[in-house]
């Protein structure tokens, strides 16, 4: 046989062996265990503060294997939501942990909610294996990171559907619980009923038209006036709202009085569902019946709750807040499976649609000065008013 440039020849005991040499191919990269591991990154701070000037980007290293009871996680989407702001700020009643990541550094790590896939499960942990689809039960996880190590009984498996995207998975623990919960915990409603709510056009109040119609309930939605109302109102009833109507519509007691005595048939309105506040939400209050409930979220207007005292004397009404996350806190393991399938099960029938979203992604090349640059500048967007749309971020792996 011809010998070539990448055989030599090498005697073992009388035989000759013939052993092969790799060829070099020029200008080929060899590739290396690093080149190909995952980058890991979280979007953490250190002091509250402004999301626009405290928030940095910071790579950390590969996940041991999990510990007994634990899993290893993947996020694949992770969305910004109002609270999250908050909690950086340092105004939320939900208070982050310290995390240590990267040389020991002790941070806080951002995000509440989103979508993680499993990769790693420990001893001990059942009902889960590798691949599987969770979302957090356990407030401030830190989601806006790359990777995580998480106790089992801190994650709900999501049911997979044909029609549930990672967009509806990273987005189904905060705004669709609530509207649901709300729907279904106050007012004993029956078909044809009447919901009012301010604060329409939010990520909340979307899914309370799409809920509500999917309950056969009738919804009139309360939004600021603004230039593009008719674009909204078009919207909001394509989701399923029976009517949208401004505040400065509540003026009107013509208006007033055909809703109560016309819409409703002189029963009034027994459920309000209130994010604002302020004098926008007393004059609200007037549309309700006897009996009534107003559930307060949130107080988008940093102006109190008002009420005339009439309503509680001579009508009844009863005012209450709700919050997830003491939902969460207060409900069984079973009970939050159940909210979860009822969520999925309204995805896989068309009934609810993925909120209006962009992705930011960071790129597993960016340097962690880049990356943090790219999440600086979103939130610095999103305090001028630039985005109506949900925010997810989304951390690329190196390929």
């Amino acid at each position: 046989m011809s010998f070539t440039s990448n055989m030599r020849l090498r005697l073992v005991g009388l035989r000759p062996v013939i052993v092969l040499r790799p060829r070099q191919c020029i200008g080929c990269r060899s590739i290396s265990a690093s080149s190909i591991r995952r980058v890991n990154r979280a979007v953490v701070y250190t002091e509250n503060g402004d999301p626009s000037q405290v928030l940095s980007a910071l790579t950390y290293d590969d996940l041991p294997p999990p510990p007994r009871d634990t899993l290893n996680i993947k996020f694949l989407l992770a969305p910004i939501n109002p609270a999250d702001i908050n909690v950086i700020q340092g105004v939320y009643p939900a208070k982050p942990s310290l995390t240590s990541l990267g040389e020991g550094r002790s941070v806080f790590v951002g995000g509440n909610e989103g979508l993680a896939e499993v990769v790693h499960v420990g001893d001990g942990v059942s009902g889960l294996s590798s691949g599987d689809w969770v979302v957090m039960t356990k407030p401030q996880a830190g989601t806006w990171s790359s990777s995580s190590n998480v106790r089992s009984e801190d994650v709900l498996k999501l049911p997979r559907a044909d029609a549930l995207t990672e967009v509806h998975g990273a987005t189904m623990t905060v705004n669709p619980p609530t509207a649901y919960n709300m729907l279904h915990d106050f007012a004993k409603l029956k078909k044809n009923d009447w919901v009012v709510q301010n604060g329409a056009n939010s990520a909340v109040g979307q899914s309370v038209i799409q809920i509500a119609a999917a309950r056969g309930l009738k919804t009139l939605n309360l939004v600021r006036s603004r230039p593009d109302l008719e674009d909204l109102t078009r919207k909001l009833k394509a989701l399923g709202g029976t009517e949208v109507l401004t505040y400065d519509d509540l003026a009107d007691r013509a208006l007033i009085k055909t809703i109560m005595n016309d819409w409703t048939g002189g029963k009034g309105i027994r459920l309000g569902l209130n994010c604002v506040s302020g004098k926008d939400t007393s004059a609200m209050a007037r549309l309700f019946g006897s009996n009534a409930y107003l559930v307060s979220y949130g107080a988008m207007s940093k102006e109190p709750l008002s009420l005339p005292t009439s309503l509680f004397i001579f009508k009844n009404l009863t005012s209450v807040g709700f919050w997830q996350s003491r939902w969460y806190k207060t409900h069984t393991r079973q009970d939050k499976e159940n909210l979860m399938e009822t969520l999925v099960d309204l995805v896989a029938q068309g009934k609810l649609k993925e909120p209006e979203h962009e992705i930011l992604s960071i790129s597993a090349h960016d340097s962690d000065e880049v990356a943090g640059g790219k999440i600086r500048d979103i939130f610095t967007k999103m305090s001028a008013g630039q985005y109506g749309k949900k925010v997810l971020l989304k951390f690329e792996s190196a390929k």
